[in-house]
């Protein structure tokens, strides 16, 4: 029989274990986000603490970010983390509009999608004023294709969204997963707990 472990060393064992267990669940099944700007308000509002699934999109091999294994693919509609392709530091949230090969166009804040008026169901205006295309993209944009391999975004806070409108497309490595369920909101202004929202499953 070999030598008893002490219990220093069995502390260092589990916690070393612990540490590989919290990464191996972080980098490839799920990850906790907390939501800093209202530009996905009102389905994501400051201070909501999410669960993002990393599993409905492939397994990736971290870093590279290259699939691994495939087990789905985005749809049009699903609330997406993604690295900032402006700041690849920042992870972003936002909503998927415009998959590889369509083609988005946005006239007078209504969103065209092939042609045809999206379903605009989460996104909601809160500003009268319609901006020119010539100014700025906020309220009229495109057409434009998306490349294959990216995809289209923008906030449900369809005015106060910096998203696909003004800095192009998410591509499809650089999704890091599905948000799924409101699992704390906080609110900071107030400095209470929004009881309601938590368990909200996010749509």
């Amino acid at each position: 029989m070999g030598k008893p472990k002490s219990k220093i060393q069995e502390y260092i064992e589990a916690i070393i274990l612990a540490i590989l267990i919290a990464f191996f669940i972080r980098t490839f099944v799920i990850q906790a986000y907390k939501i800093p700007s209202g530009s996905m308000k009102p389905t994501l509002l400051v201070g909501d603490h999410i669960l993002v699934s990393k599993f409905n999109y492939g397994i990736k091999i971290p870093f590279v970010r290259s699939t691994l294994i495939p087990t789905g693919s985005p749809h049009q509609g699903d609330i997406v983390v993604f690295i900032y392709p402006e700041d690849r530091s920042k992870d972003f949230i936002k909503r998927l509009i415009g998959l590889p090969g369509d083609t988005v166009e946005i006239r007078n804040k209504q969103i065209i999608v092939n042609g045809q008026p999206y379903s605009d169901t989460h996104g909601v205006n809160v500003d009268p004023t319609i901006i020119p295309g010539a100014v700025q993209p906020r309220d009229n944009f495109g057409p434009v294709k998306v490349p294959e391999g990216s995809y289209f975004v923008m906030g449900d806070n369809r005015d106060e969204s910096y998203d696909s409108r003004f800095w192009g497309f998410v591509g499809e490595r650089d999704i890091l997963g599905k948000a799924l369920i409101i699992y704390w909101s906080w609110n900071q202004d107030d400095h209470d707990v929004r009881w309601k929202r938590i368990g909200s499953i996010l749509r």
